[in-house]
Parts: C-alpha cells; sequence; structure tokens
C-alpha cells in the first residue's frame, strides 16, 4: 500500500488481514495514516549544548570579573588563555588601583622614586598595553609591604644584634615554610601544616601528618620560604592564591640512617639530624616518617626566606670583620655571645656573654679558640633549668626525647653585628672521664656542634643532690678562613713587612689564613 504524504511518499507492509479480526477498509486507513502523521511530523530531539561559564559573552564575562577581588582575580587568569586575556583588563586593574592607593602617591622604587597622578579618563585606559595597571598594581603592593617590613626590621636588640620585631615582620610579609619531599620517580609531595615555635633567637617549624609517603622512595628534601604575592593583612594567607617560594636548604634522604647524625629516641621515634637545622624524627618499628623539624636562626632569615628563587638560594653577602693593628697580640677582641638551650616549650638557658677574646696562642689548626665559660673559673659556671629534652608531637602522639635540644648561637663581632649563627638540633653524650672538679661529683655530659664555619664544645656535669646540669666549660672555635675573608683574592694581601704573597704554592691555605691573623696583616679586598 502507498501512502503521500506531502511530497513524499511512504511504502506500508502489513500483515496479511484474519478472516475472524477484519476491519473496516476506512477504520484501517485512519489508524495508519494517524501512526505515520505522527512519526513523520514529531521534530528530532536535538542535544542540548552544554553551558558553562566559557561560553558567556565576553562582555558578561567582564561583568562578574569586575566583582572580583585582586586575588581572585589573579587566580581567574590561571585558568585558561581566554580568562587571561579578560582577566588583564586596565578598567578593572585601574579600579582596583584607585580604591587601594591614593590618586596621587610616591611610588618607592629600588633606584628612584617617581610621582603620579593616576586619572580615571580614558587615557589611562587606551594609552595602556593590557596587563599594565595589573602589573602596577602588584608592584606598588609588594613595596608597600616591603616598607612596613623594613620598617620593623630596623630597630636592632643590643643583646642579640637582631631586630627586636622579627616575629611581626614576618606576620606583616605572610611569611611561612613548607617542605617539598621529592621521590626516585620525580613525584613531588607538598607538606604545609606546620607548628611554629618563636624563641628569641630563632623559630622552629614541626610538620606532621598521616600521609607521609615512604622514606625507602625519596630521594631529596627541600625546605622553602613562601610569601603570597599580595598579602592580606585581614585574612590569612590561601595555599591556593598566587605565592613565591624561596628556596632555603636541600637535604639527601637516600640512606638516611646512615648518612646523619643519631640525635636520640624514646619509646616510639628515634631522631636524626641533618645540617643545617634539620631533624627528621622516624618511628621505632615500622622506620616511616613520623614528624619533620626544622630550626631556623633570625639572623638573615627574611632574606633567606623571600629573596631566593624556586630553584636557586639567596646568596648571604661574605663576613667582612673589622681588622685593625691596635694590639698585636689579640687575634679577636671584643666579642659577645648570645647562646638560647631550648626544647620545644621549655627553655634551658638564655644568656649572653660579652668580651670573648683570643690571643695568639689560641690559634691552632685552622681555628681561633674563644673560652666563654672556664673550668678553672666557677663563678661562670651556669646552671640549666629543667629537666633537658626535646619535645615532639603528631596528630595522634606526643613525647620528649631525653638529652636532646636546641641549640641557638648568636655571635657578634666587636661592632656589635652578627658574625656567626646556627641554630641547630644537639644532643648531651656521657663522657667516660670522671669529674675532675671538687666542686661539682657527678657524670659528665658533652655537647659538641660543628659546620664550615666553627665548632661549639660544651661540657656539663649532672648533680644527683639537685637534680641540675651544670655547665662548665663552653669553648667557641671560629674558622680562620671564616674570620679572614680577604685570603679568598690572596693577591691583594701581605703578612705584616712579609712580601710574600698569600698565593704562594709553596704555602697551604689553612697556614697562610692562621699566618695572615697572628700578624694582624691589613687587608681590604
Amino acid at each position: 500500500m502507498r501512502l503521500a504524504i506531502g511530497n513524499r511518499r511512504f511504502q506500508v507492509y502489513g500483515r496479511p488481514r484474519s478472516k475472524s479480526f477484519a476491519a473496516r477498509p476506512g477504520e484501517c486507513s485512519e489508524t495508519v495514516n494517524a501512526g505515520i502523521k505522527s512519526l513523520y511530523l514529531t521534530p528530532s530531539i536535538k542535544p542540548k549544548p552544554n553551558l558553562c561559564i566559557e561560553s558567556m559573552p565576553s562582555e558578561m564575562l567582564m561583568k562578574v570579573f569586575s566583582y572580583l577581588d585582586a586575588v581572585s582575580l589573579l587566580c581567574v587568569g590561571c585558568v585558561n588563555k581566554y580568562f587571561y586575556h579578560l582577566a588583564n583588563d586596565n578598567g578593572i586593574w585601574l579600579k582596583i588601583y584607585s580604591s587601594s592607593f591614593q590618586p596621587k602617591r610616591t611610588i618607592w622604587k629600588m633606584k628612584s622614586e617617581r610621582t603620579e597622578t593616576v586619572s580615571l579618563g580614558c587615557a589611562a585606559l587606551h594609552d595602556r598595553r593590557p596587563g599594565y595597571w595589573k602589573k602596577e598594581y602588584i608592584f606598588k603592593q609588594i613595596a608597600a609591604v616591603k616598607t612596613r617590613v623594613m620598617r620593623l626590621v630596623k630597630p636592632v636588640d643590643p643583646y642579640t644584634g637582631l631586630p627586636c620585631k622579627n616575629k611581626e615582620a614576618m606576620k606583616v610579609s605572610g611569611l611561612s615554610w613548607i617542605i617539598v619531599l621529592k621521590d626516585k620517580n620525580g613525584k613531588e609531595h607538598v607538606m604545609e601544616k606546620a607548628n611554629l615555635s618563636f624563641k628569641d633567637t630563632s623559630v622552629t617549624i614541626l610538620w606532621h601528618s598521616r600521609n607521609w609517603p615512604c622514606l625507602d622512595i625519596l630521594s631529596t628534601l627541600k625546605l622553602f620560604g613562601v610569601i603570597p604575592l599580595l598579602p592580606d593583612q585581614s585574612r590569612a594567607p590561601s595555599k591556593n592564591g598566587p605565592r613565591r617560594r624561596s628556596l632555603i636548604a636541600e637535604y639527601h634522604l637516600a640512606n638516611l640512617t646512615e648518612s646523619s647524625v643519631a640525635v636520640g629516641a624514646d619509646k616510639l621515634v628515634q631522631l636524626f639530624s641533618l645540617n643545617p637545622g634539620l631533624l627528621v624524627g622516624l618511628w621505632r618499628e615500622e622506620n616511616e616518617i613520623a614528624f619533620v623539624m626544622a630550626s631556623l636562626h633570625y639572623h638573615q632569615l627574611l632574606e633567606r626566606s623571600t629573596l631566593g628563587s624556586a630553584t636557586v638560594q639567596y646568596a648571604l653577602p661574605p663576613n667582612k670583620p673589622v681588622l685593625d693593628d691596635i694590639d698585636p697580640e689579640y687575634g679577636l677582641h671584643d666579642y659577645n655571645l648570645h647562646l638560647d638551650m631550648h626544647g620545644g616549650s621549655c627553655t634551658y638557658l638564655c644568656g649572653t656573654f660579652k668580651s670573648l677574646f683570643c690571643r695568639k696562642g689560641d690559634i691552632e689548626n685552622g681555628y681561633l679558640r674563644l673560652t666563654v665559660v672556664s673550668l678553672k673559673d666557677n663563678t661562670k659556671h651556669l646552671p640549666l633549668i629543667g629537666t633537658v629534652g626535646l619535645s615532639w608531637e603528631t596528630d595522634v602522639f606526643k613525647g620528649n626525647v631525653k638529652d636532646c635540644y636546641v641549640m641557638d648561637v648568636t655571635l657578634l663581632d666587636e661592632t656589635g653585628k652578627p658574625f656567626w649563627c646556627f641554630s641547630a638540633p644537639v644532643y648531651m653524650e656521657l663522657s667516660p672521664k670522671a669529674s675532675s672538679l671538687y666542686d661539682y661529683m657527678g657524670h659528665i655530659y658533652t655537647t659538641d656542634y660543628a659546620d664550615s664555619e666553627g665548632k661549639v664544645c660544651v661540657e656539663l656535669v649532672w648533680l644527683e643532690e639537685t637534680k641540675e646540669y651544670f655547665i662548665v666549660n663552653l669553648v667557641l672555635y671560629i674558622s680562620t678562613k671564616k674570620v679572614l675573608w680577604p685570603v679568598m683574592n690572596p693577591q691583594l694581601c701581605a703578612v705584616g713587612n712579609d712580601s710574600t704573597l698569600l698565593g704562594s704554592p709553596e704555602l697551604d691555605p689553612a697556614l697562610q689564613t692562621e699566618k695572615l691573623v697572628k700578624g694582624r696583616g691589613l687587608c681590604y679586598g
């Protein structure tokens, strides 16, 4: 049977009619025609397009972006290239700029100062390249934060030689610290959750988590200082906002238990120390990471935490000690030491030692000896307050490792400027020798620390009657290479009246340095 609907014809094939269920011809044709019409006239269902914010007209997106703050606008610009160009609109950023700064303001720069008048007219928008006002806003915000930080770190503590308001300056800059653990496959694990403990001359940072990566697959650990690109004083920095990283130190974790120094243990954890100032706590049963602790000295901490890059550390300026020839018997004189010993929330010693010196006879084996506390002078022997131990904690457990603590050393030169500073975890070791002092009868403990710039040797006696430690001997050893920086350029130096250049191949570098110290040679490179 053929049917015609409109200009189209259809061939309809039906079943043979049954005699018992026969229908009248008119009814059959009407039923078939209705079915065919319904099939033909029903419009086809088209899939609805996926509606998303990217499909919105640019004018509407610009209207939405105009309600965002600066940090949110920077984050939106990282979504894709289209959003990046829209988020660079000068009109939006000029509005943000004008609301944050006065129309006429002096903009501080590194090398010069200039005064700029901000106009909301068309010239300020159309005469500038896209993104101009975004850059101006970012640079000006960074300069404003830097000005506030410099104002805070300007006052100096006369006892420590360090800025008095380090903690406030760090808060203003939004500074925080993270560690990045890298495994052997190149995957990075970022740890941000940390507890901070501020002391007189250092800050201790403790990271703990339930999801540490397996120690066996880790290769390196990097410590970064992190600051938000646009610090907001009214709220805490967001980890999803734009931030800058500054590499402070890098440590190798391969064969950790063999390549590091074991500094103590308790029933749950064992501690391993890595220079500079890092402590890794491992679970004793599983030999996996329990926590990581870093001790950072305040000296140039802001510079190290902000002025480096994600791959390169900030290069510290070299020490330039004052060289004079007033008294040929002295190698160093009028140095001051500020010493802190603490273990978490407890401080065991905080003291300042003035007028330290060394004579020519105290210079040997490449070191200058500064005696702080002598065995012979019992009037300077010092007690430690409390039971020495280093506190630690994780999400579940807490503990205290006996005979382990953090030592903060701040050595000032004769002008009162920091000369040698460090903060590091150390431990007390039982000495096999017995006490030879009549005033102190008890076990002797020693603490030793060493790095490329010097050494510290501490001798303590445990008094059973009073249950306390006494420091009976404390000596600093300063490397002669650190004291005499001009040796790095030997052709500029001569020893006293000796015309022999320090660069002569016949002399060992250590002997050259020692000779210059004793001869009080003058050199300015």
